[in-house]
């Protein structure tokens, strides 16, 4: 019988464990702040339910186009929405942690580190217990990156995890940072009617991403009355009684009455025992890890946030289960960032997979692109959807498909066809012939494949 530690319960620890489980494996999971991590109790969970309160708001809004007269202006009350989301997020940890204890899964309540190979201390309430493991999986993820000149207080400098604690919407909210998270919380807090100045040090919002989509965000917030500043970099963040004060590089400041900051993650690698084993990490603190999730390490494994592999709660996932089938004998098949789809859950959407734009012209790609706007589909005319476009990148002269991005209203849903195909290695021709419903959003994908057909 194998026994397997696993130290941290988000979704790389707790996928990792049901798996192990399912192959016959003794688990020990050590977790300190409730099963989920912060994916499910302060970071995706949580503001995706914010997100969908803003995203409802914002098609409210707009009801007058189909017809829809409302009588008075809709507000949220923000006290009871994160109330909802706190609660949401609680009654997700306890599913995952019935689910785990189910499946005979240890549950132990603590900290814990390596102490040496094949064991791993925990800290709990009642002390130290010393766990004797043939494997270990380090799972502990990552938490918001602050900066000496900009403290949060948890009352009007925050990070993303503190801002559930707000009673009231900001009257003007301030979001140092236009990746993901700044991108996503901008676009909520525009959303439910606060104020918002979106500071970004780069040229774009989500610098990142797809040109074509980030540049349609970016044009979607200020048309929706988003300050959005480009090229300015904060310097420091200080509060000034009920207002707070964003000084930039350059000498100028911005006032409001809260500030969010979105300055990245760090992992939560300190104090594992990392150095006294031998476990190699980057120069951030990142665990390094193949595509199996092996560290380099024999017998120890690492998922999630705390390598730095695409911090998504999918990626996280797959990284734990690959972690298990490969450590128990199981069929496994190595993690191919080419085929992971991921979803910024800004109002559009911007959901992307396999190869961008960018990495094809890195690579000297030959492909044939289109792109389709989703204004031209008839359910978006009808749903009153004028921001939004199917993009497609598909090899020339033998049509398979090897990147799309979608932006639009649940264009998290919409990109699994193309998902499919990029992971099953299909033409454009594959997914044009597909039946979609007429009409419907997702004909928009095989019109855009349509667009793509090459002889072959």
């Amino acid at each position: 019988m194998t026994h397997v530690a696993i130290i941290g319960g988000g979704p790389g620890g707790y996928e990792a464990a049901l798996v192990a489980r399912r192959s016959g494996a003794d688990v020990t999971l050590i977790d300190r702040d409730g099963l989920g991590g912060s994916t499910v109790l302060t970071d995706c969970v949580p503001s995706k339910t914010l997100i969908a309160t803003s995203d409802l708001l914002t098609e409210v809004g707009t009801s007058a186009e189909l017809g829809v007269e409302i009588p008075s202006t809709p507000r949220a009350d923000l006290a009871s929405v994160n109330a909802r989301v706190l609660r949401l997020a609680q009654a997700q940890s306890r599913d995952i942690e019935d689910r785990l204890r189910s499946a005979g899964v240890e549950i132990v309540k603590g900290t814990g580190r390596i102490d040496a190979p094949g064991t791993v201390v925990a800290a709990t309430d009642e002390g130290e217990r010393v766990v004797a493991a043939d494997s270990i999986l380090l799972a502990t993820g990552a938490h918001p990156r602050v900066s000496p000149d900009a403290q949060p207080d948890g009352e009007r400098i925050l990070t993303w995890e503190q801002v559930y604690g707000l009673d009231e919407i900001p009257e003007h909210l301030i979001v140092v940072g236009s990746g993901v998270t700044g991108a996503e919380f901008a676009s909520a807090y525009n959303g439910l009617g606060a104020q918002v100045t979106l500071v970004s040090s780069r040229d774009r919002v989500l610098p990142g991403e797809d040109p074509d989509a980030a540049n349609l965000i970016e044009n979607v917030f200020t048309r929706r009355g988003m300050t959005v500043m480009g090229n300015s970099r904060m310097a420091s963040v200080n509060r000034d009684g009920e207002r707070v004060v964003v000084t930039l590089t350059d000498g100028r400041t911005v006032e409001g009455s809260h500030c969010l900051l979105a300055l990245g993650s760090i992992p939560n690698t300190a104090d594992l025992g990392l150095d006294a084993v031998g476990v190699e990490t980057d120069d951030g603190g990142f665990i390094a890890v193949d595509k199996v999730s092996r560290t380099s390490v024999p017998g120890i494994y690492a998922a999630g946030d705390c390598t730095g592999v695409l911090m998504l709660a999918s990626v996280a996932a797959q990284q734990g289960r690959i972690a298990m089938a490969h450590l128990l004998g199981d069929a496994v098949n190595p993690l191919s960032r080419l085929k992971v789809s991921s979803n910024i859950f800004t109002s559009p959407e911007i959901a992307t997979v396999g190869l961008s734009q960018r990495q094809i012209e890195e690579r000297g790609l030959v492909v044939d692109a289109t792109i389709l706007p989703l204004a031209s589909n008839p359910r978006a005319k009808m749903q009153g959807v004028h921001d939004g476009f199917v993009k497609l990148f598909a090899r020339q002269g033998i049509g398979t498909l090897v990147g799309g991005v979608v932006v639009g209203p649940r264009a998290s849903e919409l990109i699994h066809p193309v998902s499919v195909a990029v992971s099953a290695q299909l033409t454009a021709d594959h997914i044009a012939e597909a039946f979609t419903v007429y009409p419907s959003m997702s004909g928009s994908v095989a019109e855009a494949a349509r667009r793509l057909h090459r002889l072959v």
